[in-house]
């Protein structure tokens, strides 16, 4: 034991959040923050090498005496093999078919040395969770059951887990050469949206209120053990113990915490807890957000200033910190046509000086991003649909799938490409292929393919009531697989509409916006020509560059280019 609280003071030494490796957002919604009083939780799986696609599982039964592989999510490394169940459920993503709903942020904490032989990860635990499981409750009880059985291989997670009432967010760490892990989680107040975003947010938690709260035995026996906690169990905080808040976790992380709320707060923070009512300007927070006050921490949710639907939760996940101090589109990185982005590293050095890129909650290397929307009105066959996007959140849609689904649309198919290889008909390629011309004259473009992705979502939105409705009436009516099979023909077909419409889209963008032009349109949208020739379009317009971009220029190289 001694030689372990030596390993763990070693490495709380050497603590970093690397923002580089960690970079996934999550936003909850409980019944009472939404409009029709759904559950929602978002999720942008980001990362450099994670390609698009739905993961899909038919519910399957199995012999007694089955076992499972298990590998690695990041890396496809080959753990291990546990014992599978009888029965399993049918997942679509990051969902299954009693919408229950799993989901992610990886924040690393102490690096304690990931058990050795673990056979669990954080992504195989979330799909064996969802594949056994079919409330928030049931699922952090698998959970734990999962990584104290099979040791745990990965570092500090933290997980949204919600069903069709209630969502949690729930933290989890390794217990290094020790198989298991320690874990606390935190029912959401009903009304209130909370948010993660690879930094570990649970501080000081009530452990005589299992209706609110749920942990491990030894969360905080396991932390004395190791030597980083020495006070009264009513002064231990758990992101304090196993994950202390450095620059790179406030700045990287808990900033795009502060986006969100500072968006569905409307720039106000208001909450109840133990100690009363509470209600703070969110700039309030901002030195905490930018990385200059670690004392002065956020609270764990906060109500929303209005009641949320789909689109206005989808959009949070779009943000570059836009009118904020934050705001990515403004400072000379962003070039002359205000790009939000900042390619890798995220970090430099200028004469002896480090400086930070910002990391908003949109980035350039979002795998797949999605929301999952639980109903607790409708049936379960009806009500869990995951709204699915790939790429860029801020400048690609989200495309309803009903969990209950018999078959996943073409362009979102598992192993149609890969990020080795390109497919023509796969929405993962298409969407990087439109946005990355985007990235060009980002002012320009990214206008338009936001237009579209809002149309799309409105109209997917409106769509969905009524299918749901026509749905519903076949399960009360006993043709539930009736009901499977109209849900199954408008995923596929809404899914496949999305995929030609944004081909159109790319043909659009590339003829208005090439060269640096910008073709004139008349009012039904046809391109403007010449007045001459139908083939020749009218003079292009060219939208001159911003007053500080050439204020830059002049200052880098004015005297070569003045003109005498």
């Amino acid at each position: 034991m001694k030689r372990l609280s030596t390993i763990f003071l070693l490495l709380a030494s050497i603590f970093i959040v690397n923002s580089d490796l960690f970079a996934c957002s999550n936003v909850i919604v409980t019944r009472g923050a939404s409009k029709d009083g759904s559950v929602m939780v978002t999720y942008s799986a980001d990362s450099h090498q994670l390609y698009g696609e739905v993961y899909y599982r038919p519910a399957q039964s199995f012999p007694k005496g089955t076992m499972m592989d298990i590998y690695e999510w990041d890396s496809g490394k080959y753990l291990g093999k546990i014992p599978q169940v009888s029965k399993t459920y049918q997942t679509v993503g990051n969902m299954n078919e009693h919408q229950l709903i799993i989901t992610e942020t990886t924040f690393g904490g102490l690096q304690q040395l990931p058990n050795p032989d673990g056979i669990i990860d954080y992504g195989s635990l979330i799909w064996v969770t969802l594949q056994r499981a079919k409330t928030a409750r049931e699922a952090i009880k698998i959970m734990d059951e999962l990584t104290q059985t099979y040791g745990y291989a990965s570092g500090g997670e933290s997980f949204s887990i919600a069903d069709k009432n209630e969502a949690w967010i729930m933290e989890m760490v390794g217990k290094g050469e020790e198989k298991g892990t320690v874990w606390v989680a935190i029912r959401i107040p009903d009304g209130y949206i909370s948010a993660h975003a690879n930094q570990s947010r649970i501080d000081k938690f009530d452990m005589n209120d299992p209706e609110n709260c749920l942990y491990s035995k030894d969360v905080i026996s396991f932390a004395r053990k190791a030597g980083l906690f020495e006070g009264e169990d009513s002064e231990f905080s758990f992101c304090d113990t196993y994950c202390p808040a450095d620059f790179s976790g406030l700045r990287g992380c808990e900033a795009r915490v502060w986006a969100a709320f500072n968006i569905l707060g409307k720039g106000r923070f208001d909450w109840e807890d133990a100690s009363g009512s509470h209600s703070r300007a969110a700039n309030e927070y901002l030195d905490f957000a930018m990385g200059r006050n670690a004392a002065n921490k956020m609270p764990l949710y906060i109500k929303p200033a209005q009641k949320v639907d789909v689109h206005e939760v989808a959009n949070v996940m779009r943000d570059h910190y836009e009118n904020t101090p934050m705001d990515m589109t403004t400072d000379i990185g962003a070039g002359p046509h205000a790009l939000p982005y900042r390619w890798r590293p995220m970090s430099f050095e200028y004469e002896g000086k480090r400086y930070t890129h910002e990391r908003a909650i949109a980035t350039q290397q979002t795998g797949y991003w999605m929301l999952g929307q639980a109903r607790n009105w409708l049936d379960d066959t009806v009500g869990g649909i995951l709204w699915f996007g790939v790429d860029d959140a801020a400048t690609s849609c989200l495309s309803p799938i009903y969990t209950n689904t018999t078959e996943i649309p073409e362009c979102f198919r598992e192993g149609n490409g890969s990020m080795m290889k390109y497919s023509p008909t796969s929405a993962f390629w298409l969407f990087n292929r439109v946005t990355h011309f985007a990235y060009l004259m980002y002012d320009r473009v990214a206008p338009v393919l936001q237009d579209a992705a809002k149309k799309h979502e409105t109209t997917c939105m409106k769509e969905v009531t009524e299918i749901d409705k026509e749905a519903q009436k076949l399960v009360k009516a006993g043709k539930e697989k009736k009901a499977i099979k109209l849900l199954t023909e408008y995923t596929v077909n809404t899914a496949q509409k999305m995929f030609n419409d944004w081909q159109e889209l790319e043909n659009f963008v590339l003829v208005k916006f090439m060269d640096g032009n910008v073709k004139h349109q008349n009012e039904d949208g046809s391109f403007k020509d010449n007045g001459h020739d139908k083939d020749i379009p009218a003079s292009p317009g060219h939208p001159p560059y911003p007053e500080k971009w050439l204020k830059a220029i002049v200052e880098d190289n004015g005297e070569t280019l003045r003109i005498n």
